[in-house]
């Protein structure tokens, strides 16, 4: 996946205003297979997989006994005895082997990164583009369900999630066979001036939601409790990582990850340092200038006293403090009439 196509500002403003495909079979898939497959899954993953019903998906994140993150993903429920892990590029070989340590030997776990290609179909225009190509209503999948179907003549799996903000879908499909359903969505999307996007894109609009990426957010030294994530962890499971975890909610955390907004001219960059008169109380994870909002924004981590918003902070940009404030997220909120459907 390049880090675009054309124009990063075009390939970000199309999928807010109406509909840009993002190739990113560079992530990696992990299948899980075998009689009760369910109990090893839920033991590694922190959100309650026993919810799932068929053609179900659901944000998770894997911890080590420590509650550091192994990796936030995806999981998809086909039935009882299959489920599909959709995971960061960076982590698929230490999820693969991670969840094949943790689970029994009656249970097959299959690396299927290269047999499967996996495309994006984001913005308010992204169900009227992927109607002309399927039988069935796109509107008809619900938020984190999917459906075994075909598209362009090939068969695939259309999930109705995404990681920009806007309504969407993305489709696995046989990588020897994806060249032809990727031709067909941006043909079928001409109409609406459909654009192959990038990586600058896709970062661009994540950030604008304040979705977390691994590696900038997330790692084995955070927790979902200081990401902010707590919503994704379910203490009445039970999984690896539960104790570390509840310790840390209650007892709580030194550090919380906020977004904030520059009100001086400038643009906190991933390292930069958060201050306080002259103290240094965090770091910026994550920062650009929003194409959408018009104005400069980021995310850290900072002290836990400083997370409220409307706290203002500094960020120190070649040596020199420059003030922001710590705002709510997500930063970016779609209308209701778009947010419909």
């Amino acid at each position: 996946m390049p880090v675009k196509f054309s124009s990063e500002t075009d390939e970000h403003r199309v999928v807010r205003g109406s509909c840009g495909l993002f190739d990113i079979s560079h992530l990696g898939q992990v299948e899980v297979t075998g009689p009760r497959a369910l109990v090893p899954v839920q033991a590694i993953t922190t959100n309650n997989a026993t919810a799932l019903d068929d053609g179900q998906c659901q944000y998770t994140l894997l911890c080590n006994p420590e509650g550091g993150i192994v990796d936030d993903c995806i999981v998809y429920r086909f039935s009882s005895k299959r489920f599909l892990f959709c995971v960061n590029a960076v982590n698929t070989d230490k999820v693969f082997q991670w969840i094949r340590q943790n689970c029994p030997d009656t249970i097959t776990v299959e690396d299927r990164s290269s047999a499967l290609a996996l495309f994006s179909l984001q913005g308010p225009a992204s169900a009227k583009v992927l109607g002309r190509l399927l039988d069935t209503d796109p509107l008809s999948i619900k938020h984190f369900h999917f459906l075994e179907t075909s598209v362009a003549g090939v068969e695939a799996v259309v999930s109705r999630t995404g990681y920009t903000g806007e309504d969407g879908f993305e489709l696995y499909i046989d990588t020897e066979k994806a060249e032809g359903p990727w031709q067909a969505l941006l043909e079928a999307g001409c109409g609406e001036g459909i654009l192959p996007c990038g990586l600058a894109a896709r970062d661009s609009l994540r950030l604008e939601m304040a979705y977390p990426l691994y590696g900038n957010e997330l790692s084995e030294k955070t927790t979902p409790i200081e990401a902010g994530l707590k919503n994704f962890v379910k203490f009445d499971t039970e999984f690896i990582g539960k104790e570390a975890l509840l310790r840390k909610a209650k007892g709580g955390v030194k550090t919380r990850l906020v977004g904030f907004e520059m009100l001086d001219k400038g643009i906190a960059r991933s390292g930069y340092r958060i201050m306080k008169e002259d103290r240094t109380v965090g770091v910026v994870t994550s920062g650009l200038f929003s194409l959408t909002l018009k104005r400069a924004i980021a995310l850290g981590y900072v002290e836990e006293d400083l997370t409220n918003p409307g706290t203002e902070i500094n960020i120190e940009i070649r040596k020199r403090p420059l003030r922001a404030v710590v705002r709510e997220t997500p930063f970016y909120r779609r209308t209701a009439s778009a947010a419909a459907g």
